[in-house]
């Protein structure tokens, strides 16, 4: 069992976490955009092994979903529908791991925010289309937007990844014929 705590304490360590007690720090003062979530901080205190619990749970569920979906590709509606749930608990279990506050900040960070708005844009987009306008094209279309999303929402966060990435693009497209 020790050997266990031990484990978790590199993770911790690992993903930046400080300890528990990094979680009962003051409240900011009233003014700070961040006020409802360090209230949502206070109130959701998870022991270090809960946390790294919901993570896995999240992240298999979310990536059993979209594994899943590849059954029903040939129903665009029906694949819609279960790879953006799978995109959304994937997304969702890092926030397990470093906590819904420092999730959000780093989706809002000024390197990511457009990549974060268009992936969650795409998949309200995909829900949307799959949901209420039961187009199939449409709903295609959409989780087409939201892949392409995904790709550069996680390479926005490797460094230098989406400048070499458009940097290749690039000069595959401007090949002269």
């Amino acid at each position: 069992m020790e050997k266990m705590n031990h484990a978790f304490e590199k993770m911790k360590m690992l993903v930046g976490m400080e300890g528990d007690d990094d979680q009962q720090q003051p409240a900011l003062e009233e003014g700070n955009s961040f006020s409802f979530m360090d209230d949502f901080n206070r109130q959701c205190t998870l022991t270090t092994k809960q946390r790294f619990y919901g993570f896995a749970i999240c992240l298999v569920a979310g990536l059993t979903c979209t594994l899943l979906s590849i059954l029903v590709f040939f129903h665009p509606i029906k694949f819609g529908i279960t790879f953006t749930f799978g995109n959304l608990l994937s997304l969702g279990s890092t926030a397990f791991l470093i906590g819904p506050k420092r999730q959000v900040s780093m989706m809002l960070d000024p390197v990511r925010i457009y990549a974060t708005a268009i992936y969650l844009a795409s998949m309200i987009i995909a829900l949307f289309c799959a949901f209420y306008v039961h187009n199939k094209l449409l709903t295609l279309l959409a989780i087409i937007l939201e892949f392409g999303a995904l790709i550069w929402y996680s390479l926005s966060y490797i460094p230098f990844a989406r400048s070499m990435v458009s940097k290749i693009m690039l000069a595959c497209f401007d090949t002269e014929f």
